[in-house]
């Protein structure tokens, strides 16, 4: 096992504690809330354990944040972002590539993800509610599942999601899915 630490893993799990102390949550609270095991919890918050994409969209979803707000948490006073420099998150279990194009100050959150062959991440209901999205497919193919409705989308394509529901990105193809998430935030109660 590596001692390498990886800066990403450490700032989001930073980030779920602060909210949870924000919230005055303990382990189990967030865990009772978001579906995931008290264990994983505390192993993301400590930097051992990059969380997938499943575990951080339950996560997002109890704290009624976005997936962005919990990888790129801080504000960054240039207005030029380098491609480098851009946070990229992966996903240890499918694959799964997000890199957010836009800043934390900026009114609307944009991201890049590469969505490999075969690859399929679900994200609850909850992880949708108090945003607005659409996804755009830039290359290779995307099902898009969102609650019984099924999207298929070539290069070019988009879809405006309704009123929250449980969603599946899924990529049943042999090349990579590249595809760009635009998310303004709605008025939360």
């Amino acid at each position: 096992m590596s001692n390498i630490v990886d800066p990403l893993v450490e700032r989001i799990g930073a980030r779920i504690r602060a909210e949870r102390d924000r919230r005055h949550w303990t382990l189990a609270e967030l865990a009772e809330e978001s579906g995931v095991s008290r264990a994983m919890i505390h192993r993301i918050e400590r930097g051992e354990s990059s969380p997938s994409a499943v575990i951080l969209g339950r996560l997002s979803a109890a704290f009624r944040l976005s997936v962005a707000t919990l990888i790129d948490p801080e504000p960054v006073d240039e207005r030029v972002r380098r491609a480098q420099e851009a946070p990229r998150w992966h996903d240890p279990e499918t694959g799964y590539v997000r890199r957010q194009v836009s800043g934390p100050a900026f009114p609307a959150e944009v991201a890049e993800i590469r969505l490999p062959a075969g690859a399929e991440v679900p994200y609850p209901a909850a992880a949708f509610a108090f945003h607005r999205q659409i996804i755009w497919v830039l290359e290779g193919h995307l099902t898009f599942h969102e609650g019984d409705a099924v999207h298929e989308l070539d290069p070019g394509d988009t879809v405006e999601l309704g009123p929250p529901t449980a969603c599946v990105f899924a990529n049943s193809t042999e090349r990579d899915c590249r595809y760009a998430v635009v998310l303004v935030r709605g008025e939360a109660p």
